[in-house]
């Protein structure tokens, strides 16, 4: 018998907590005057373009979005690397779900291989099942859930359309 799925998060709640992420995330480094959006392909990418939208409209920031593939069934034997330098930028890490915080960690080696200025890791939903030493900076929407239960972020195009919990 398949598990129910329960809504948790519908469109527009989805478009309310990514416009207030995107505030957050201007009221955190108002003082730069540009930041890199690094979205963790496939949701992370929608989460980081649909936050740079926001971010050119609300702020005088110079908003990057660059994006990359993890390969979450070998994390270790799959190198990441970016097009872009790094060097002295303010760089989020974005992701749609936050589970152990094994995808964020096994992606920073990728980042620090640049001198940064500042890292900040921002997720639409975060399960709070850390088995990693992770922590978000900038959260969306924050779900108690059994270490059984998976979310599933459903996109349409460019859009996140739904989160359920199953």
């Amino acid at each position: 018998m398949k598990k129910k799925q329960v809504l948790i998060l519908d469109q527009e709640r989805i478009s309310y907590k990514v416009r207030r992420m995107a505030y957050e995330i201007w009221e955190r480094n108002s003082d730069e005057e540009e930041i890199i959006l690094i979205g963790i392909e496939k949701g992370g990418k929608i989460l980081a373009d649909n936050l740079s939208e926001i971010l050119k409209e609300i702020s005088p920031l110079k908003v990057e979005t660059i994006s990359f593939n993890v390969n979450k069934k070998s994390l270790l034997n799959h190198a990441i690397d970016f097009d872009q330098n790094l060097e002295g930028k303010t760089v989020i890490l974005c992701d749609d779900v936050i589970n152990s915080g094994k995808t964020v960690m096994y992606s920073m080696p990728a980042i620090l291989s640049y001198d940064v200025k500042k890292i900040m890791v921002a997720v639409l939903v975060d399960r709070k099942h850390k088995s990693f030493p992770i922590s978000s900076d900038i959260v969306g929407h924050t779900v108690a859930t059994t270490i059984q239960d998976h979310i599933e972020v459903e996109t349409k195009g460019k859009k996140i359309t739904g989160v359920y919990l199953g």
